[in-house]
């Protein structure tokens, strides 16, 4: 084939002498007569990518890994037998059982033609008749097949049903389907907001110290800068109204602009739950500085002895009728929740939703042209949205059930939540605030002069020295308060209560001990 100089282009041919010819040009080569070229490292690379961390599955997690494999292969070397997953909020990895209702109506969607002998699988007592009603109802909504593509705001039958949930919940603040998007969890909902906020390195995203490593990511990634603010811990991870207004007047003296306030409510890692008059007071701070509040509300059902969960919208809406002139009338809120937490558990089918107030059209319409690029989110996963927050109402066949199910779950989590919490309150050298929500203990490590003076030995944190020791020892992953944020000079270990079993926090009790002990100054 002759190709013409316009074309620019290098065509090689084999002969049977192994030689190449360029077809375009007299010249021959031989074999390799060229340095084939390197590949791509770390240097060519996204800089913003490389630099996120995300402690949650970091380096502690990645050695428990290994020595998982360790305990599958030579078992006897360890000094224990199994790994214990208490780093990440991953339900059913821990034997969480899913919902029985939910999974009926899933597996129906996934094979419809199991409508055709509904009698046969009622009767032998498989499935629950209102199982089949549901996925009936949800398969019309969806248009007939879960593997075909959804609209990519979602099916519009499942956001009507997520709008009624939040105007329930909200004790008849009204909700719109048109504000719902339905994504792949939680947290393709936030990384949709922050990548549209973020718009360089004179945008700051306001972050609770202590947070969720997604944040700290996102920011990097996003090139835009971190304007922490700090939790109290003292009085119960409370949030300082005052100390946040003081970081938006600092920040916008020196040049960067608060675009995005994130509020973790119920607290991720330190499962506290704000007051009504708390989310006011950030709530006020938004309307005056015109910042964004993202809501992450995926641990609201997560919530233990007596305490409140209040939405931000609900109290933006209370905030609104009290001000007729219209000081919060301008609020941007982006609220979130997920299948994932809750007693649902259903980390792996990425369902989740977030709901828009306040934003202007042009602005939506730059969302939706975002979740048009990723075409829809995973549509079992809003099946599942729906599941979670409509489950079977009193009457029906799986309501019994279902109620029992819910409520074994949420009590198994508080039980061993409070047994860990009292575990951490006899020990010499940690103190912990006792839990109110969310799936997790953030207790502070008071740890020895020589403790700290080995884990810098050792190039690590203290706190990562901390959990290095605790893994190697009982087999128990956790994550270090560093991953996280917390005040210089402090050390913290975040850890679930999800782990089935006592003699995990057995073991840690041993340990720590045996941990102090040896590093006494």
């Amino acid at each position: 084939m002759i190709l013409s100089n316009e074309q620019k282009q290098m065509h090689w041919t084999t002969s049977s002498s192994k030689k190449r010819q360029h077809t375009g040009d007299d010249s021959t080569v031989s074999g390799l007569a060229f340095e084939p070229a390197r590949k791509l490292g770390a240097d060519d690379l996204n800089k913003n990518i490389i630099d996120a961390e995300y402690a949650v599955r970091g380096a502690i997690p990645m050695k428990a890994e290994e020595l998982e494999i360790q305990l599958s292969q030579q078992p006897d070397l360890l000094p224990f037998n199994a790994i214990t997953v208490a780093n990440i909020g991953n339900p059913q990895q821990l034997d969480q059982k899913p919902l029985t209702f939910s999974r009926q109506v899933v597996s129906i969607l996934q094979y419809p033609p199991l409508l055709d002998y509904e009698e046969q699988l009622v009767t032998s007592g498989a499935y629950k008749r209102d199982a089949f009603k549901r996925a009936a109802v949800l398969l019309e909504q969806i248009g007939g097949s879960v593997g075909a593509y959804s609209l990519a705001q979602g099916v519009y039958g499942i956001r009507e049903s997520v709008a009624d949930f939040i105007t329930r919940r909200d004790e008849g603040e009204t909700a719109s389907p048109d504000d719902i998007f339905l994504t792949d969890g939680a947290s393709k909902a936030a990384t949709y907001l922050l990548s549209i906020l973020c718009r360089d390195s004179s945008t700051g995203i306001m972050i609770p110290i202590p947070q969720y490593p997604l944040y700290t990511a996102s920011i990097t990634m996003y090139n835009s800068v971190m304007l922490p603010y700090y939790l109290d811990e003292e009085s119960g991870w409370s949030t300082k109204a005052e100390e946040i207004e003081q970081q938006v007047i600092d920040s916008i003296k020196r040049g960067v602009t608060p675009r995005v306030i994130v509020v973790i409510n119920p607290g991720n890692p330190t499962g506290a739950v704000l007051s009504f008059d708390t989310i006011a007071q950030i709530l006020t701070i938004a309307a005056k500085y015109g910042i964004v509040v993202l809501a992450d509300e995926v641990y609201q059902n997560n919530i233990y002895k007596g305490v409140k969960f209040h939405s931000m919208k609900k109290v933006l809406r209370s905030l609104q009728r009290d001000h007729p002139n219209g000081e919060y009338d301008n609020v941007q809120l982006a609220s979130m929740h997920s299948t994932s937490k809750g007693v649902s558990g259903e980390c792996g089918q990425r369902g989740g939703y977030m709901e828009l107030v306040g934003f202007s059209n042009e602005v939506r319409q730059v969302i939706l042209k975002l979740a048009s690029i990723s075409i829809c989110s995973v549509v079992t996963g809003q099946a599942l949205v729906d599941l979670m927050l409509n489950p079977p109402r009193e009457g029906d066949d799986s309501y019994e059930l279902d109620v029992r199910e819910r409520k074994e779950i949420h009590n198994n989590m508080k039980t061993r939540g409070y047994l860990l919490y009292d575990t951490f309150q006899k020990l010499e050298g940690i103190e912990c605030q006792e839990p109110q929500g969310a799936m997790y203990l953030f207790p502070k490590l008071l740890l020895s002069k020589k403790a700290i003076e080995e884990a810098k030995s050792l190039g690590l944190q203290p706190d990562e020295f901390y959990c290095h020791r605790l893994l190697d020892t009982t087999g128990i992953c956790t994550v270090p308060g560093s991953g996280f944020g917390q005040k210089e000079g402090t050390y913290h270990v975040r850890t679930t209560f999800l782990a089935p079993g006592t003699q995990w926090i057995k073991d840690w009790e041993t340990f720590h001990k045996a941990f102090y002990d040896k590093y006494r100054d």
